[in-house]
Formats: C-alpha cells, sequence, structure tokens
C-alpha cells in the first residue's frame, strides 16, 4: 500500500472500532496526519481521558503509554510498538527511589513525567517540563530531591533561589548529546536564527538560548514569533513539522545527533497493524500502581500543574 491507502485504512479502522489515537510531537508526519491529538505526553493522557473511544492506541514510547492508562483506567490502552522505550525512564526504579530517600529523608521527591508508573508510585509529585518550575516554586517544600533528569532539575534550580536541590545524574541522552559546540556551529551556519531549546538539554545548550521550554513550548514560539529563522535544539522531527506549519519560515536541526531512535521505531505500518488487532501491546497497570502514580499527578494538577 502507499502511504495515503495506509492512512486512509487507518482512518477507517479507528472509526469502526472506536479507536483513539495519540501521537507525540516527535513521531513522524505521516502518523500526525492519522491522530486525533498531537502533543507532548502528559497533554496527550488528559486528551485520552475525556476522549469519547474506549479503545487509546499511543503512538510514542513506554511510560507515555503507561500515563495514559493512570488517568484512563477503564480505557483499553495500546503501545503501538512494544519496543519503543524511553531511555531516561528506564535509569531508576522504585526501589531506587526509596534508597535515596533514605540519604535525603526531608525533601520532597519530584518525578519528572518521563519516569514509569510503578516509580511514580514512590513520589510526591511529577511535573512536566512546562509545568515544573510553576509547581515547584508553589510547593511549600524548601528542599527538593529532583528525578531523573538533573538538567531540567538544574535548570529549575537556578530559578528557585529559596529552595536547596539534590539530583540523580540521569538525563535524556538525546538531549544531553548537545554542547557548546554544537551551539556555535550552528549560530556560524545561521547567523540571524533564534535558538530555541529543550531544558532537558546541558546548561552550556540553555544558558546561550533565545528560548527555553518544552517541545509544544517550543512550536508556539516560534509559530507565533514575527523572527523568519530559527535552530531547533530539540528531537529533529520538530523541525520538519514546523516547516509544514509554518512554510514562510525557516527551521534548522541543531545538529544531527539530536535523534530520538526510540521514537523513530514506531512507523504508520505499526499504527495500521495494531488498529487492525494484529501488533502492538495492551498495557497493563494494577490497581495500586495505578493509584499511586494517579495520586502524584493529581498533586501535580493541585499546584497547578
Amino acid at each position: 500500500m502507499t502511504t495515503r491507502e495506509l492512512q486512509d485504512e487507518i482512518i477507517r479502522l479507528k472509526k469502526e472500532k472506536d479507536i483513539c489515537i495519540l501521537a507525540h510531537a516527535y513521531q513522524s508526519h505521516d502518523i500526525w496526519e492519522v491522530a486525533d491529538y498531537v502533543g507532548d505526553s502528559y497533554g496527550l493522557a488528559v486528551e485520552a481521558s475525556t476522549a469519547p473511544q474506549k479503545n487509546v492506541i499511543m503512538s510514542g514510547v513506554r511510560f507515555m503509554a503507561e500515563t495514559v492508562k493512570t488517568l484512563s483506567s477503564e480505557k483499553n490502552v495500546y503501545l503501538s510498538n512494544p519496543m519503543a522505550g524511553c531511555p531516561m525512564a528506564q535509569q531508576m526504579d522504585r526501589e531506587t527511589v526509596l534508597e535515596l530517600r533514605k540519604q535525603y529523608p526531608n525533601a520532597a521527591v519530584v518525578a519528572y513525567i518521563n519516569t514509569t508508573s510503578e516509580l511514580k508510585t514512590a513520589v510526591d509529585v511529577c511535573v512536566t517540563s512546562s509545568s515544573a518550575l510553576r509547581i515547584i516554586r508553589s510547593m511549600p517544600e524548601k528542599e527538593i530531591l529532583f528525578i531523573p533528569d538533573c538538567n531540567l532539575g538544574g535548570w529549575i534550580a537556578a530559578q528557585c533561589p529559596d529552595k536547596t536541590f539534590h539530583f540523580f545524574q540521569g538525563g535524556c541522552p538525546t538531549h544531553m548529546s548537545l554542547n557548546a559546540g554544537d551551539v556555535a556551529k550552528a549560530r556560524a551556519a545561521h547567523p540571524n536564527a533564534l535558538l530555541l531549546v529543550h531544558p532537558e538539554c546541558l546548561a552550556e545548550v540553555t544558558a546561550q538560548a533565545d528560548y527555553v521550554g518544552s517541545t509544544t513550548g517550543i512550536m508556539k514560539f516560534a509559530k507565533e514569533s514575527d523572527a523568519k529563522e530559527f535552530i531547533i535544539g530539540t528531537e529533529q522531527s520538530i523541525v520538519q513539522h514546523l516547516q509544514f506549519d509554518c512554510p514562510e519560515k525557516q527551521f534548522y536541526s541543531i545538529s544531527p545527533k539530536c535523534v530520538c531512535h526510540n521514537m523513530k521505531m514506531t512507523t504508520l505500518v505499526d499504527l495500521y497493524n495494531i488498529a487492525a488487532g494484529k501488533g502492538g501491546e495492551k498495557i497493563t497497570l494494577s490497581d495500586d500502581v495505578i493509584r499511586g502514580a494517579k495520586a502524584c499527578i493529581d498533586r501535580m494538577i493541585a499546584l497547578g500543574g
């Protein structure tokens, strides 16, 4: 089948089988075109929780599908490609968190949403890249253990001098691969472009950015800005998506290294196969994990997330 034929068949199947398709922002554009919702992981989970469909397919990585299941426990949730994981989410587990709690008994444990549902049962609150600063500022606790991304955590800590932070030395391998040398090369090649980067990047990168924010934030800034050229310091797919959305502007990847291979594992054929009932993986979580993970998400919402 051609791409268009596959897309038409997926659209037919999702209507026939009561399926809602979620596509993370880092998915390819051919998947975007058949999705009901496109966005960041938490935003997609919220959309799924209010969608009328009883079956939800996540085109993204495993922790994202788990978050969808946590907020929509009554629905059937599927991951398009079972091998699509997140290296950062796999860097630590619940037992590691419990050991860190012993080291920092007075600290509130804040977990990035990019973690497993089981890990979330052992923390106080989770945050997204767009809500982390707002939530931590609003927390009454003055001592914070931020996990697992020390780069996002360090970016927040620099803006919260009234709080004491502790970090687990984890992070996103894709964003951490970028350095000041990449910034210098990109700026030399595109001297009139604004640099937009994700806070998962190293401090030596975010310190030089014209804008630092979540994937959705980066896209919003680029669309609304009067500038005409942008260097994109996050997963390379965002360059393509912005090129589609804003053909009158120019977008450049900060580096060819900035590719998430786990996100690239999911293909349009994977999505077709799972919609046809012959692929993917159904996500199952115990009631205890769902309850515990939802508690830390609920606190995030209560604090303004």
